[in-house]
């Protein structure tokens, strides 16, 4: 059973109770996101696992730092605070992110774990780390220092 649905809707319930209409709007399209992808993926499965939920959440986010970006570039700071209020809120349910030091570790880990020893083995220590740390590790942030052990 998935522990992040009963998380939105009590964060939903608080967020009504305490009148705080920028976080119940935030988790409200959460949740109708939630809704899109658990009707997208309806053959295959009654809802998503939390681990494709927690990517739709990181897709979330991405898409709105680039929001973020463009209101700047175009001088619309009170969107991008609001945008940034939202990321915020998404945030909230993501599980905790690594820190650079672990980061390095995993990927000395996944390195040594799939033999690599060129940057044409890349594929495969991305898959490593992909497998054990999905949750955790920010894989855009992995790909460059996956480049760098591997010498490229």
């Amino acid at each position: 059973m998935s522990e992040l649905r009963p998380r939105f809707t009590e964060a939903l319930k608080a967020s009504m109770i305490a009148k705080d209409s920028a976080r119940t709007s935030a988790i409200r399209m959460i949740m109708a996101k939630l809704k899109d992808t658990d009707i997208a993926a309806r053959p295959a499965a009654e809802a998503v696992p939390d681990e494709q939920i927690v990517s739709m959440l990181r897709s979330m986010v991405k898409s709105r730092r680039e929001s973020v970006e463009l209101y700047r570039q175009g001088g619309r700071e009170e969107l991008a605070a609001k945008e940034e209020a939202e990321i915020a809120v998404i945030e909230s349910f993501l599980p905790q992110q690594m820190d650079d030091a672990a980061m390095a570790a995993a990927v000395e880990a996944a390195v040594a774990e799939a033999g690599a020893t060129s940057i044409k083995d890349m594929g495969k220590v991305m898959a490593v780390l992909r497998g054990k740390y999905a949750a955790t590790m920010d894989m855009a942030k992995a790909g460059p220092l996956v480049k760098a052990k591997l010498g490229a």
